[in-house]
């Protein structure tokens, strides 16, 4: 199954980018090229913009106190699992006591490390952190690669109470929703909310099926278009069959 996230709100839409950001960051660092140590780097720089939002910090652990106020409600529950239930609120505490601990403005560090500021200056420029622009940087691309791991995790750690934040609160959404089964005639599906509420849809389709889902929504309505993917044609056209897909609407 190939599963398709669409954030309703714009909240929701940072930490997804977050999210993948993080997990980026995470599978390059881990290499040894410098090539991929340069994405590391470039996807570092994305982070620091993406987390730059003033009240991001504020919005996280406000949500992260009012899952837990609300998990606090199920203790005794016997339908829920008790250990199960500690982990989550274990992980919630750990989470709020890192990002409390993050002081000033987020990334401030790297800020003020003008060597990453002038890098992060050239990148910006297609192809401008060739070695002729920035022979430092191109000295230190071929430095060990431990010697770069080490610096890419200095660099990196101090950010990731915002990845282990931002972790929690997308699993909790994601669990919050039931998957429905359903169907949309000639690639094209239309619901009437009716008041329902939600803060992500999430859409789930066999790997096979060559179309994707072009999904738009507002409190009124949610409306889905399978569009084909035939790798040939420029211009999408809408799926000409019925489309079965999963469709789960998440809410914390």
């Amino acid at each position: 199954m190939v599963t398709y996230e669409y954030p309703l709100n714009e909240r929701i839409r940072t930490l997804l980018r977050l999210e993948d950001l993080f997990e980026r960051s995470r599978h390059f660092i881990a290499r040894t090229d410098p090539l991929d140590h340069h994405v590391a780097l470039l996807t570092l720089f994305e982070v620091l913009e993406v987390a730059g939002r003033a009240d991001l910090k504020s919005d996280l652990l406000q949500e992260l106190e009012r899952q837990k106020q609300v998990l606090l409600t199920f203790r005794n529950n016997p339908e829920i699992s008790e250990d199960a239930l500690t982990g989550v609120l274990r992980d919630i505490e750990q989470a709020s006591a890192a990002l409390f601990s993050m002081t000033g403005k987020i990334g401030q560090y790297l800020r003020e490390n003008d060597w990453l500021m002038s890098i992060k200056q050239r990148t910006g420029i297609p192809g401008g952190a060739c070695e002729f622009d920035l022979p430092s940087y191109h000295y230190w691309l071929h430095r060990p690669a431990e010697e770069r791991i080490g610096q890419l995790a200095a660099w990196t750690s101090p950010l990731y109470p915002l990845r282990d934040g931002t972790a929690i609160i997308l699993r909790i959404l994601r669990e919050s929703g039931k998957p429905q089964t359903l169907a949309a005639p000639l690639g094209t599906f239309q619901q009437i909310l009716g008041g329902k509420t939600a803060q992500m849809l999430r859409v789930r389709l066999e790997s096979g099926l060559a179309c994707v889902p072009e999904i738009s929504a507002n409190k009124y309505v949610l409306n889905i278009r399978f569009l084909a993917q035939n790798g040939e044609e420029a211009r999408a056209k809408t799926a000409d069959w019925d489309v079965a897909f999963e469709l789960t609407f998440c809410n914390l």
